[in-house]
C-alpha cells in the first residue's frame, strides 16, 4: 500500500491568501520570514508572483536552532543569490533592530518622493509572509516591544489578517502562514512536518519521527541522541532505531517515543540540527 501524502490546507489559509494578493497591492515592503531549519522547504513557490517589483527582505528565523557554522554557509549562499538574508531569532529579539531598520529605510524614499510631490509623509507600509509557525507574529511583537498578536509554537494560530501599527515611520500586516494549496514536494512536506510548521493533522507523528532520524543520519547530526537517550540511530533505519528506543525505554509506545523525539528536536533538546544545507558551490 502507498504511502499517503502529506496534505495540510486548511480553510483559514485558503481565505487569508485570497485577502493577502490584495492587501500586498497596498505595501512598500515584504518581509518574508523562513524557518533557519529548513530555508528551501519554507519558501512559497509564488510568493514572487505576488510582490512583484516591491521591496523585500528575507528574514530567517530561529537562527538559534542551526550551529554557526551552517549560519555563515547559508548567509554565503543567500548572498551569491543575490538576496542579503536577515538572520533573527524573533523569540528573544536578537536580529529584529536590523530587519526595523532596513524596513524603515525604505520609507525614507517613499517619503521623499511624496514630499517632491506636495504630500505629507506617511509611515511605511509592511506584510509580513511566510508559512505557519516560522515565527511571523513572534516578530512583530518584538518589533512593537510588546506583545499584539497571539504567537504560539504550533501552525495556524494567526487565522485572519491584521494592521499593527508599530510606530509613526512603520505599520505592519500580520498574515496567516500561507502554504500552497498542494504539498507536491513530499521531502519538503516531510521537513515541515517534522518542524511543525504544519498542523498535526496533516501527518502521521511515527512516520515523521523515523524521518527526522534519517535525515539526522544523512547530515550527521546524531550526536544529540545519544545524550538524550542513550544511543545512536547509526546502523538502523528510522523505524528501527524508533521500535528499539519505544522497546527500551517507553514500554513499546510508539505514539509516546515518536511525541518525544519530535518535541525534543522542535526545542532544541537534541541540539542545533539544520535539515537544510545549501548547495554546494562548483568552483
Amino acid at each position: 500500500m502507498p504511502i499517503p501524502a502529506i496534505q495540510w490546507y486548511p480553510g483559514h489559509i485558503a481565505k487569508a491568501e485570497r485577502q493577502l494578493q490584495e492587501q500586498v497591492k497596498k505595501v512598500d515592503v515584504v518581509l518574508e520570514v523562513r524557518d533557519a531549519r529548513i530555508p528551501f522547504a519554507t519558501y512559497h513557490p509564488l510568493l514572487a508572483t505576488w510582490i512583484g517589483n516591491k521591496h523585500k527582505l528575507l528574514i530567517v528565523n530561529r537562527v538559534d536552532a542551526i550551529p554557526p557554522t551552517v549560519r555563515e554557509l547559508w548567509a554565503e549562499w543567500f548572498v551569491s543569490q543575490g538576496e542579503q538574508p536577515f538572520f533573527a531569532n524573533a523569540q528573544q529579539g536578537t536580529g529584529v533592530a536590523a530587519i526595523s531598520k532596513a524596513a524603515q529605510s525604505v520609507g525614507v524614499a517613499i517619503n521623499q518622493k511624496r514630499k517632491e510631490r506636495g504630500m505629507l509623509p506617511r509611515p511605511v507600509r509592511a506584510v509580513v509572509i511566510g508559512f505557519p509557525n516560522v515565527g511571523k507574529s513572534a516578530l512583530i511583537n518584538r518589533l512593537l516591544n510588546k506583545r499584539v498578536v497571539e504567537s504560539a509554537r504550533r501552525a495556524g494560530v494567526t487565522k485572519s489578517l491584521r494592521w499593527v501599527r508599530i510606530s509613526d515611520r512603520l505599520e505592519l500586516l500580520d498574515a496567516p502562514g500561507i502554504i500552497p494549496g498542494r504539498l507536491d514536494d513530499q521531502a519538503a512536506a516531510v521537513k515541515l512536518a517534522i518542524c511543525d510548521d504544519i498542523g498535526e493533522a496533516g501527518y502521521d507523528r511515527q512516520r515523521i519521527s523515523a524521518a527526522l532520524i534519517e535525515l539526522c543520519q544523512e547530515l550527521g547530526y546524531v550526536a544529540g541522541f545519544e545524550d538524550r537517550y542513550g544511543s545512536i540511530p547509526t546502523t538502523l533505519s528510522g523505524e528501527e532505531y524508533l521500535h528499539q528506543l519505544a522497546n527500551e525505554k517507553y514500554r513499546g509506545d510508539l505514539e509516546r517515543t515518536s511525541h518525544l523525539i519530535l518535541n525534543d528536536f522542535r526545542t532544541g533538546v537534541l541540539g542545533s540540527i539544520p535539515l537544510e544545507l545549501p548547495p554546494k558551490s562548483n568552483s
